[in-house]
This record gives structure tokens, C-alpha cells and sequence, in this order.
């Protein structure tokens, strides 16, 4: 799903005018060469400027017409955008500002604010050429940022500058780090004009868009990027991960049992290295140990797994924070995925540990673009032995896979030593994935299909996401066809994730709370909340919203069934890293879990899933120490699963309020558990003493890493 991958294309595009009423281009394409997109701008001589946008992968995307005026400050004056968004919501969206009045109205909010000076308006769906404004208003401002409307501020700093050439013509180019707007920078590589404009915007791994005729500079402006982008994010991490050195003893915790969903006794938890040494009753001597963390009774989990991430580099935070300690990656451009496991291993990414899936995807107009997209046996073959060799334990089929090789596939990927898991190709239905030999299934719209679906049914469309909102509310789970596909499912021990918190989408309407975000809504930046209300759906009246409600609530029902079943179920995301899962699990409570069984799935079943489980999904000795210590008890009261004090993972300590203050997030937790250094014991490793000054390893306060 990854709405705010696609939220980041719209506003990092833009276009560059040689001449008044010059028609101008931008190219979008995707890691693989292919166009997905562009961007068409037409200024007029009375300064009116005229924007179409249109952006398409994997089925999906906007299409926007919008123009504006700019004021002698340039920002803009009035604005207007209309079209649709990514998963088909009507956008109509207006700005005006009168003096130092500014009004405007979307179709999930309105407002007005008086301000004085130079503000950028910025738009809940909208082009690229907010971009460029921003480029060139911040470029002119004395110091350095921009007042936001309805809220904020926009900074900028230059990271870079090279000369790059296509077609015998060399152009100088720098590249900007914006920040104020979302959770992490934004990057672009804008002119050198003395009133700049964006020249291109890279994501690497995913997509470049640039001036028509300069796509061929892409690799070399990513490269650079990416150089940049690792001296930001070494030092983020420089500044939350704290390593623990020498043995450090977790004191009066109570260790959640993730085989049995229970809670014990206290305990104290030796960690040495990265691994679990030794679990003790509390209250034990404590012998040897130089530091340690006083859990003050505090609930200890296991690192909980996020089983359905597209990890970005700067998504650790946010999972961290949240407790995750493992992301399965469903999904990913291959080189990334290897730099950002490097990186990982390196302990120059603040993240948790990455489990990849290689992701194979069949040639259509409605591919998704990254891993390998093939068409045919051989070229299928030869991406999972491309997997297998990289240690890739599992492989995830896509919307487009040809069908007619896919049991040969499977058989393949399984003789390869891969688990097998993805959407159900375009013409099958999810009991002909099963025939075909599929481990595991993605989505619970993919399983809805199943009894909705026709073999001519365009599943590569907003189809698979329209068809099971319209008609889940009919469907009659009583009844024989969907109790024998259960029964097979559990037979077959087929694995279901299910990512309800992403389908919420389904059924919210435009000026409503998505579900999945109102615990965490005020919590959040003011852009970051504003999104919560945007709709992302066509839903014609309220008819419909009340059958794309009862749809949805009748998915999460269904979840349910297939856990009390037998039906193995794991928690994931494909989301907003960290929050969504905490929401997953909340998630799978209303579905009929208790919180501990929710909490089981989100570690026991990570593990197993993972086939990691000889060394994570428990707090045992021997296994790894990722650790969580959160307050209250989410055993008893799932939403206590967001109160987390500390995490434990690869060696290092990580507090999650000094994540959330460098991300612009209001803490969830103000008393952190902090380690104390001991005093030295003795040879003879008597009992250590208690005494020592709290040591805070990073200092008294964190910093905003940008």
C-alpha cells in the first residue's frame, strides 16, 4: 500500500519554465527504466500557471489539474486542485489569501488564518510544483525557513552540488534536505539560478523524476543522494542507539511467555553481547554485571515482528519506537535492500533487524516495478536463485505473475529452500494460489477475493480494493464454500496477513479520523495529523459508506474465524512503520483475540514465520536480547502496547521519547527506565553493589537530527 511512499511523489515533482506560456515536462520512471508518470505545465503570460499530473504504478495512482498565482514573495496567492487522488477519492482542494488573510477548504477540512509575511500553503493532495515554491521562497528567506499554512515551518540546507550532462549539454545542480513536512527530510535536487527550481527528485531504489531530456543523469544524482543520506542518518543513529557494553542486568521486570500468552514472575534479565545470558528470579545477587536498567516492575516482550514492511532508511525510528525489533520486507528494489541490510549489520541505521522477501512480479501495464519483474520460467527461475543466494528465506508473487507458470514456480522457489507467499495473480482466485502451493497469503482483500473474484475479474486495478468493499457485506460466512476454504486453509496451515489497519482506508471518509491513527493523531506533527482525515476512497453516497463500513467490519470478523479456527495469523503493517502495527494488534483484539493472544501473534508467530525462532519471538536465554519494556500491562488492555520505555535490540538500548522528540512526535512515555553503571566488583565476583549515579548514555536531552 505505502500511501505515504506515493504522498512523497505528488509533492516532490515539480517543472522548470524557459519562456512565458512554454509548454514543460517532466518524466517520471521507475528503477527499472519504465515511465510511470509525468507532470505537464503550462504558465501564461498574466502569471496564471496551469499543472497536470499523472503518476501510475501497480494499477494505481493521482491524476491532478490544478493552477495557482504566485504573489511578489512567491508563495501563492490563490489555488485550486481538482482530480483524483491514488485509491480514486475526489480531490478538490482551494486556497486564497486576501492581505494577511488566508482561507481555504478541502473536501476534509476549512479553515482561515491571519499571517503576516511570506507562508506557503500547502496542499493535502496536490503536484509537484509545491516543490519548486518552496525552493525558491526559502532560497530568498533571510533566515532560512518558511511559515506553513494551516501550520508549521519549512527549513532547508544545501548538502550537495555537481555538474551533471545528457545529450552534450552540462547543467549544475545542488541538492536541498527540506524539513518541517512529514517525519523525515525530503530530498531535491534543484538549479542553481539565483531563484532556484527543482531539477529532479530521486528516491532511490524507487523512482526518479527530472527535466524531459535529463532522466539519463538519475544513478549519478542517487549515488550522491544516498552519500548525503548516509552522513544524516549515521548520525541519528550516532545519537539514539546507545550500545551497552559489558554485562547489564535488567532488573524486576515480568517476562511475557510468548508459547504460553502469560506473564511471570519477576525476573531479573542478563544481557551480554546482544543475547539473553541468564534469567534469574529478582532480587537474585547480582554478579558481575556494569550496568543496569531498573524495570520497576515494568512488562518485559519479546521484540515484536512487523510481518509486512517496505522498509525504508528512515523508517528504524518510528519501528523502534514502537518496540518492533524485526521487519520482514515484503517488497523492495534489490540494491536498497542490500545496502540497508549492510547498514543495519554495520550499526550505522538506526533500525531493527530486516528479514527481506524477494518480491517477483510479472510484465504488464499494471506492474509494481521493484525486484525482478519477469516472463517467463527461466527469467523466474533465475530471480529466485538470485534470492536464494542472498539469503532471501521467502518469496513474494505479485498482481501480474503469469498463472500459467506459477506451480512450476512455486515448486521451484520450494526446491530453493524459499517459503512462497504474495497476491493471487491476475485470473485466480486465492484456493487456486493453494493448488499452486502458496505458503502464506498477503491481505485480507486477497482472501475476500476468493469468493468474489471471477477469473475475469481485473484484480490489478482499484477493482481489488472496490469489489470487497462493495460486497463483503452480502457475503454469508455460514455458508459451505467459505467454511471449506477455512477448514483447507487450516488443514494446509496456510499463513494469513491480514494488514487490517491499511484497509481501514476502505470504508473512512474525507474530514473522518482514520481509525487505525486516533490514539496516536495528537501525538503526531501538525501535516502528519491532517492526513489522518483525508479519504482515500470513492465512496459515492451514503449508501455506500455504510456497506464499505459493514464490509470492513465484517473482514475484521473474519480474521477472527480464521483464528479461532486454526488458521495461523501474523501482524503487519504496510503502513506508517511502528503506529500501524501497535493499531494491528488493536485490530486483531476486535476481531475476538484477547490482548495476549495478539501480542503472541506480533512475536511467537513472527518468529516462526521468519524461521527465526531459534534465536528471536522469546525471552530466553540464549536467544537474542531484543527486549521491550513497556508501562501498564497490554496483556490485559492492548493500547498499553504504545506505552513503550525502552527497547533492547542489537547490542543497544533505544529510548522511544527521545526518538519521538527527534521526529517532532509527543512522547507516550516521560519516565524512562535509564541504565545506571554499577560500581567495579571485585575478582573474586562477589555480589556487585547498587550504588552509582544514573548515567544517561546520550545526554540530557535529545536533539532533532535535522
Amino acid at each position: 500500500m505505502k500511501r505515504p511512499l506515493v504522498l512523497a511523489v505528488a509533492a516532490a515533482l515539480s517543472w522548470s519554465a524557459h519562456a512565458a506560456t512554454q509548454t514543460i515536462r517532466y518524466e517520471m520512471h521507475a528503477e527499472n527504466g519504465k515511465r510511470i508518470g509525468e507532470q505537464v505545465v503550462e504558465r501564461d503570460d498574466d502569471g496564471l500557471t496551469r499543472v497536470r499530473f499523472i503518476y501510475k504504478d501497480n494499477g494505481r495512482g493521482p491524476e491532478l489539474s490544478e493552477q495557482f498565482r504566485l504573489g511578489p514573495d512567491g508563495t501563492m496567492t490563490d489555488y485550486t486542485v481538482k482530480g483524483n487522488s491514488t485509491y480514486g477519492a475526489v480531490v478538490d482542494d482551494r486556497f486564497e489569501r486576501k492581505g494577511d488573510l488566508a482561507t481555504w477548504k478541502s473536501t476534509s477540512e476549512k479553515g482561515e488564518k491571519s499571517i503576516a509575511g511570506p507562508a506557503m500553503y500547502v496542499p493535502l493532495n496536490g503536484s509537484a510544483e509545491m516543490a519548486s515554491i518552496a525552493i525558491a521562497a526559502l532560497a530568498a528567506s533571510p533566515t532560512g525557513s518558511l511559515p506553513l499554512l494551516p501550520s508549521g515551518t519549512l527549513t532547508q540546507r544545501k548538502l550537495d552540488e555537481v555538474d551533471v550532462t545528457s545529450n552534450g549539454k552540462t547543467r549544475k545542480v545542488q541538492l536541498f534536505a527540506q524539513t518541517g513536512l512529514g517525519m523525515s527530510p525530503q530530498f531535491y535536487w534543484a538549479t542553481t539560478d539565483a531563484r532556484p527550481r527543482l531539477f529532479a527528485v530521486v528516491i532511490p531504489g524507487f523512482m526518479t523524476a527530472a527535466e524531459e531530456g535529463w532522466s539519463g543523469v538519475a544513478k549519478v544524482l542517487a549515488e550522491r543522494q544516498k552519500v548525503a543520506e548516509s552522513k544524516m542518518l549515521t548520525d541519528l543513529a550516532s545519537q539514539l542507539q546507545h550500545k551497552l557494553t559489558g554485562l547489564t542486568v535488567v532488573k524486576n521486570t515480568r517476562i511475557f511467555d510468548s508459547e504460553k500468552a502469560t506473564v511471570g514472575a519477576p525476573s531479573d534479565v542478563y544481557v551480554l553481547r546482544g543475547r539473553i545470558s541468564a534469567i534469574l528470579p529478582a532480587g537474585s545477587p547480582v554478579r558481575g554485571a556494569v550496568n543496569e536498567i531498573d524495570a520497576a516492575g515494568r512488562i518485559m516482550l519479546p521484540g515484536l515482528f512487523d510481518m509486512h514492511g517496505h522498509v525504508g532508511r528512515w523508517d528504524g525510528g518510528l519501528n523502534l519506537a514502537a518496540g518492533v525489533t524485526t521487519v520482514r520486507d515484503m517488497g523492495n528494489d534489490n540494491a536498497q535492500m542490500q545496502q540497508i541490510l549492510d547498514e543495519v549489520a554495520d550499526g550505522r541505521l538506526l533500525s531493527p533487524q530486516v528479514v527481506p522477501t524477494g518480491f517477483l512480479e510479472g510484465e504488464s501495464p499494471f506492474s509494481s516495478n521493484g525486484g525482478f519483474v519477469v516472463k517467463d520460467l527461466p527469467a523466474a527461475k533465475n530471480a529466485i536463485d538470485w534470492y536464494a543466494e542472498h539469503g532471501y528465506p521467502q518469496l513474494k508473487i505479485y498482481n501480474s505473475f503469469p498463472k500459467a507458470i506459477l506451480k512450476d514456480t512455486v515448486a521451484y522457489a520450494h526446491l530453493r529452500g524459499l517459503r512462497v507467499s504474495g497476491h493471487v495473480p491476475v485470473g485466480l482466485r486465492a484456493h487456486e494460489a493453494l493448488d499452486a502451493g502458496y505458503d502464506e497469503i498477503q491481505h485480507i482483500n486477497q482472501v475476500m477475493l476468493n469468493f468474489l473474484a471471477t477469473p475475469e475479474t481485473e484484480t490489478r486495478t482499484l477493482e481489488r480494493f472496490i469489489l470487497p468493499s462493495e460486497k463483503v457485506v452480502d457475503l454469508d460466512f455460514n455458508s459451505p464454500k467459505v467454511k471449506q476454504f477455512i477448514a483447507r486453509l487450516k488443514a494446509q496451515q496456510t499463513v494469513i496477513d491480514p494488514t487490517l489497519a491499511t484497509f481501514a482506508f476502505l470504508k473512512q471518509r474525507d474530514g473522518d479520523l482514520n481509525e487505525p491513527f486516533v490514539a496516536v493523531a495528537d501525538h503526531m506533527p501538525p501535516d502528519v495529523k491532517r492526513g489522518f482525515y483525508v479519504g482515500t476512497m470513492k465512496i459515492a453516497d451514503e449508501a455506500a459508506q455504510k456497506r464499505y463500513e459493514k464490509s470492513y467490519a465484517k473482514m475484521i470478523d473474519f480474521v477472527g474465524r480464521l483464528y479461532k479456527a486454526g488458521v495461523p495469523i501474523v501482524a503487519g503493517t504496510d503502513e506508517m512503520a511502528g503506529f500501524t502495527l501497535q493499531a494491528e494488534l488493536e485490530l486483531l483484539v476486535k476481531a475476538g483475540l484477547t490482548p495476549a493472544q495478539a501480542i503472541q501473534v506480533a512475536t511467537r508467530n513472527g518468529a516462526r514465520y521468519t524461521r527465526t525462532s531459534a534465536e528471536r519471538g522469546s525471552v530466553t536465554q540464549g536467544k537474542l536480547a531484543d527486549l521491550v519494556l513497556v508501562d501498564g500491562d497490554p496483556t490485559k488492555q492492548i493500547g498499553d502496547i504504545r506505552k513503550v520505555a525502552a527497547v533492547i535490540t542489537r547490542g543497544y538500548v533505544v529510548y522511544p521519547h527521545e526518538v519521538d522528540q527527534a521526529l517532532g512526535i509527543v512522547p507516550f512515555v516521560k519516565d524512562a527506565p535509564m541504565v545506571k553503571t554499577l560500581a567495579p566488583v571485585s575478582s573474586n565476583l562477589a555480589e556487585g553493589g547498587n550504588d552509582g549515579a544514573q548515567h544517561r548514555l546520550s545526554g540530557s536531552s535529545a536533539r532533532h537530527h535535522h
